[in-house]
């Protein structure tokens, strides 16, 4: 089976919340694809409801965008604890951690009507927690976002 980045990440080692690089990909055409780590929760200590991501993935797949160009997609994290994000060319962590900042103030604040919210936009529209959502984005603005170096697992370490 192939190896996947985030299943060679040293979950016990990172310190959320934080921006990473996860990963950059050389396309045949010679493009670059960057992904990110978006972590917003400290793994295997704390998560967030789905309600709660639904929301912050709504909020994210719009904002972030007018922060940073080349967003090819924002998708939530299996586990909860944040989200990956899917870029065309190289980004600096740093643009990103500030525009994450930035996005979460935005989320913090919000007080209309949730983009994306209906039977006919949303695959599961009823599934939002918006006062959730700001209370984590007003948790990790509180924390403080850092760059977070990827640190591995050694070779020939298992769990198993």
């Amino acid at each position: 089976m192939a190896k996947v980045e985030s299943f060679n990440l040293d979950h016990t080692k990172v310190r959320a919340p934080y921006v990473r690089v996860a990963g950059k990909h050389l396309t045949p055409s010679g493009d670059t694809i960057t992904k990110f780590d978006l972590r917003l929760a400290q793994p295997n200590q704390e998560y967030l409801g789905t309600g709660t991501m639904h929301t912050l993935e709504h909020l994210l797949a719009g904002n972030l965008r007018d922060h940073l160009t080349g967003i090819i997609d924002i998708s939530p994290m299996g586990c909860r604890t944040g989200f990956y994000m899917v870029m065309d060319g190289e980004q600096n962590p740093e643009d990103v951690k500030l525009a994450l900042e930035k996005t979460l103030v935005f989320v913090r604040d919000f007080d209309t009507v949730l983009p994306g919210v209906s039977e006919l936009e949303c695959g599961n529209y009823r599934d939002h927690n918006l006062q959730n959502a700001k209370d984590w984005a007003r948790k990790v603005l509180e924390q403080g976002l850092i760059v977070q170096e990827t640190v591995r697992i050694p070779d020939g370490v298992s769990s198993q």
